[in-house]
């Protein structure tokens, strides 16, 4: 999965500091973000390799995490006309090597959005400050705190013997197969999640549940839980046509091929394709 970047090691520790030429500079705008022009692979500009920086810069830089030695900080700001970086999608963190740069990426863009959407405070619209020992926005007026946004959710292989359910969603861009998804509501653990979604979607009944794993899906902000479900009684579908194009059983030897290894969802299927 794209977490999954050993033998690098992912440092989440809130330590900020001031960056030292050498660290990674990340700037994002919208969608898009300051990536190398020319590189064959995935790489981000240091300090030193921008043009025309002044020394705000490395004043206004927000710590974001590291990997091994490196550090990570997110700039708000770039000169523009640098010669060998350019703004490129996000989209590219999904197929991009080297697979710990394509992590420090996307981790990177979720933090850029949180500090993008949380300036001022939602009580008293005071300006929001940075905590000197968490990662934490807070208000210095009402005492009013923001963390980072993480949204809890469940991939769902619902399984019938020796056949999995597969679906398609409605209306999106991503058109390939996936598994059951859905967040959880107010109220209800993951395991509830599981059920509500799964009769929701394609209005079947399931039991046995089991977990399998987590995964860090900074793309959509949300914190996936992966389950494995058998279903119980009719496996008849009544496919929920807002949120799905299609629902369909497969057979073990007849699950489509993966396009990926970064997604939760990929790996579940291949699990269950090998007979685990």
């Amino acid at each position: 999965m794209i977490q999954d970047i050993a033998p690098h090691i992912f440092s989440n520790a809130y330590a900020p500091k001031r960056p030292e030429a050498t660290s990674y500079a990340l700037y994002f705008d919208g969608h898009m973000v300051l990536a190398s022009k020319a590189s064959a692979t995935l790489r981000f500009p240091r300090f030193a390799e921008l043009n025309g920086i002044e020394e705000s810069i490395y004043e206004k830089a927000i710590y974001l995490f590291a990997i091994d030695n490196d550090c990570f900080y997110l700039v708000h700001q770039v000169p523009e006309g640098q010669p060998e970086f350019e703004l490129k999608d996000i989209g590219l963190f999904r197929t991009s090597e080297p697979r710990h740069l394509a992590f420090a990426g996307i981790t990177a863009y979720s933090l850029y959005k949180w500090y993008d959407n949380h300036q001022f405070c939602s009580h008293c619209g005071t300006k929001l400050v940075p905590h000197e020992k968490e990662r934490m926005l807070h208000c210095l007026t009402c005492n009013n705190t923001e963390y980072p946004k993480i949204m809890p959710a469940v991939i769902i292989a619902v399984t019938n013997g020796n056949k999995i359910l597969l679906s398609k969603y409605a209306n999106r861009e991503y058109t390939r197969y996936a598994l059951l998804a859905g967040f959880t509501e107010i109220g209800e653990s993951v395991e509830e999640t599981v059920k509500r979604e799964v009769m929701e979607e394609v209005g079947l009944h399931v039991k046995n549940l089991r977990y399998y794993k987590s995964q860090p899906w900074s793309f959509s902000d949300t914190l996936l839980m992966g389950f494995f479900a058998e279903v119980e009684g009719d496996d008849s579908i009544t496919l929920d046509r807002e949120e799905l194009a299609l629902a369909e059983w497969f057979e073990r030897e007849n699950i489509p091929a993966s396009e990926s290894d970064i997604s939760l969802t990929s790996e579940m299927i291949e699990f269950f394709r090998a007979g685990k």
